[in-house]
């Protein structure tokens, strides 16, 4: 008599089907691959806002509205990013801004190595700044970046600290002028369809706490009195100078609003 029992079924050999990539257990179900040989971990969103963070001296809800809001979803994975090219995250959820800042070595023998380019504002840009700081603090009204200014009126603040023995305007509204174009560029001034006009972004608040807007102011009054016209630039004679340090490292054209 025949043994009809089926034979026992070997789990263990692999089905021979073409369709099946027998390396695809293995595959990572957290891979967010966006091209060949990609190994990243973060996703389409969060590779965008941390390009933003990089590329800008800072993300805004008004100046990039979904690389913000991918901020404030993977705070923690961007933060991870910038601190392994030794630079720190910001994030100022009232004023709805994030921005980055180099790390400091505690070490007194070695620094890091740095991305960013430290550049500290002239003399006029600070004078701007201050102003603009300023008009933010006096202004009541709700909501990011309502303040308005314009070409003139920043001019004539900038005036007001001329020394009385200054003769060339036109090569210092030259300086204004370049002080308004780098801020434009650093995204301090908004631009509007008013090329005269320009709106205060809300950063300043963060680029300028209150005890720092009032060291400067001090210290802007104060030089103003002392500045040497004999002096190229007509820069302060003495005095320590709290200017601030920049660290632009963009090239993008300001934003234009209606």
């Amino acid at each position: 008599m025949s043994d009809t029992t089926p034979a026992p079924v070997d789990e263990t050999v692999p089905y021979d089907d073409p369709a099946i990539d027998p390396q695809d257990d293995d595959r990572d179900d957290t891979s967010f691959a966006l091209f060949e040989g990609d190994e990243g971990r973060l996703d389409d969103r969060q590779r965008r806002a941390l390009v933003a963070l990089l590329r800008n001296p800072y993300v805004s809800a008004r100046t990039h509205a979904d690389e913000w809001r991918a901020v404030l979803d993977a705070e923690h994975q961007l933060r991870s990013r910038l601190n392994d090219v030794f630079l720190e995250l910001h994030v100022d959820r009232d004023r709805e801004v994030a921005w980055k800042r180099q790390a400091r070595s505690e070490s007194q023998r070695r620094g890091f190595p740095t991305l960013l380019r430290d550049v500290p504002y002239t003399r006029e840009e600070t004078i701007v700044l201050v102003y603009l700081r300023m008009r933010l603090r006096a202004d009541t009204r709700p909501g990011p970046d309502q303040v308005v200014v314009d070409r003139a009126e920043i001019l004539g603040h900038v005036a007001g600290f001329r020394p009385a023995t200054a003769t060339d305007r036109t090569r210092d509204e030259g300086r204004v002028a370049k002080a308004i174009e780098r801020l434009v560029t650093a995204r301090i001034l908004i631009k509007t369809t008013d090329p005269d006009r320009f709106r205060v972004a809300s950063v300043v608040e963060v680029l300028l706490p209150l005890e720092r807007l009032l060291e400067l102011d001090a210290w802007l009054r104060t030089t103003t009195a002392q500045t040497d016209p004999a002096t190229p630039g007509g820069e302060p004679t003495d005095g320590d100078d709290p200017r601030l340090q920049d660290d632009p490292d963009t090239d993008d054209e300001g934003e234009t609003e209606a």
